[in-house]
């Protein structure tokens, strides 16, 4: 097959033949991806208003970008501004990148900072006489924005134990979720806001673990992206009084990882020091009626 092609001599963006040929990126995430690059370097604008420029509808936007990150293509970060506004910086890149080689990428020169605020920054009380408008261009870059931020708990708290031990189960247990110790550490805050919201340990591994691509990339980033993204939301004042009552605490410490054999991990709250689950007692108790019952219909010699 012949081809003829005339080079574009203005108004062109070089793409790698990686990108148009790569086997785990559809057809969206390789629109979406060369679409961005092909902005102008003084254009500040966010994937989804690149999405929907380029006839890329909601579902198939979500899809395409989670496939970009798995794949280091698209590196995300939330934090707070002055102002405790929440916003996320989002970095696009023409080659895959590390999280480390994306954090080098966004910092230049300067040390790297955390991937995300865990301690929000102070806010100025809201009295006296209200402030105009800052003069300068409007952010556009507010993809991340949220009228819920997550209030992040202290880390002291024992939220955050249990949002690190939540984690490194998931990483334990996932292959392709292995987390380091670091990144469990920087995490943790993200997990305890989930069970700051009611969420149970079920809740969070169903939501990293449900669904995975079959190449990650990177671990970290894909569940910073899921705790964030399938954050659930606030529950209501009347659960937030149910959820702060004592006799809340003791239910879920009580809670107890059922041993038999489940294709996703079952907890219970067992009456004594069981570590079967109902179900699986109720089928270890019809197992030995059934040996009990055989045995008896066996026959006796005659002596």
């Amino acid at each position: 097959m012949q081809k003829h092609a005339i080079p574009p001599a203005r108004f062109f963006t070089q793409v790698s033949n990686d990108i148009i040929r790569h086997p785990r990126l559809s057809a969206e995430a390789v629109r979406l991806l060369m679409w961005q690059l092909s902005l102008p370097g003084d254009v500040d604008q966010p994937l989804s208003e690149t999405a929907k420029r380029a006839g890329i509808k909601k579902t198939a936007f979500q899809r395409a970008k989670q496939e970009l990150i798995a794949e280091g293509y698209v590196h995300e970060w939330r934090g707070q501004g002055a102002h405790g506004r929440w916003a996320t910086r989002q970095l696009v890149s023409n080659v895959p990148l590390s999280a480390e080689e994306a954090l080098v990428a966004r910092d230049g020169d300067r040390p790297a900072e955390p991937p995300t605020a865990v301690e929000p920054t102070a806010v100025e009380p809201a009295t006296g006489e209200p402030e105009g408008r800052s003069v300068g261009r409007s952010q556009e870059n507010t993809e991340g924005n949220t009228q819920n931020p997550p209030s992040q708990p202290s880390p002291s708290s024992p939220l955050i134990e249990r949002g690190a031990l939540a984690l490194s189960s998931v990483s334990h247990r996932e292959r392709q979720l292995c987390l380091t110790g670091r990144e469990v550490a920087e995490l943790a805050p993200l997990a305890a806001e989930w069970f700051l919201r009611g969420a149970s340990l079920t809740d969070l591994r169903e939501a990293l673990t449900l669904g995975l691509p079959e190449r990650v990339h990177s671990a970290a980033a894909l569940v910073r992206d899921r705790l964030t993204r399938k954050l659930p939301p606030m529950p209501s004042f009347a659960e937030q009084r149910v959820q702060e009552t004592p006799a809340a605490e003791p239910r879920v410490a009580s809670m107890r990882e059922c041993r038999g054999e489940h294709v996703q991990p079952r907890l219970f709250r067992p009456v004594a020091e069981e570590t079967l689950c109902p179900a699986c007692r109720r089928e270890q108790a019809a197992e030995t009626a059934t040996t009990t019952t055989r045995r008896r219909l066996i026959p006796l010699p005659h002596g």
